[in-house]
């Protein structure tokens, strides 16, 4: 088994009002890449219910609030990421009262560094689904699209679990 890469040492800005480097975060760290977040009488993309695992991002992010006290427990760092602007993201945290920072990356800096799949919809593009566990940086375990979001927080409580 090839030894476990770097995550890249990009910068992205949080809705905690800092700015993180997830290559330089010691322990344990779960980065769960999302597509979109809507808001209430906010139209999603045009086409968006149309594409495999557009929909989701809202269950994903209550999935990890509701075992956050797990991952917290066992010192673990949560973060969301998207394309969508950090003020987008900090709507999104509020409503839903997230115990966890949503990291932007609006610049794509992070998608073409990790050479992310990316889709459309409308006129813009979006991340598709991805998990990165990372302990000191380094990627121990790299999960691609999960057909249910829901699940996603459990599933990765679980791989912690079994570390």
């Amino acid at each position: 088994m090839a030894s476990p890469s770097f995550f890249p040492g990009i910068v992205l800005p949080s809705t905690a009002g800092r700015l993180v480097n997830l290559r330089t975060l010691p322990g344990l760290t779960v980065v769960f890449i999302y597509p979109f977040t809507g808001r209430p009488d906010y139209p999603n993309p045009e086409g968006w219910d149309g594409i495999a695992g557009a929909h989701g991002s809202t269950p994903q992010a209550l999935g990890y609030k509701a075992l956050y006290p797990e991952f917290k427990v066992r010192k673990v760092r949560i973060f969301g990421m998207s394309f969508q602007s950090t003020e987008w993201q900090k709507d999104f945290v509020k409503r839903n009262d997230l115990p966890f920072a949503l990291l932007s990356d609006e610049k794509a800096e992070m998608a073409l560094e990790l050479d992310l799949e990316v889709f459309t919809a409308g006129q813009s593009a979006f991340l598709r689904r991805r998990t990165f566990i990372l302990r000191n940086g380094q990627v121990l375990d790299d999960r691609k699209y999960n057909p249910k979001p829901a699940n996603d927080a459990a599933m990765t409580l679980n791989w912690i679990k079994a570390l």
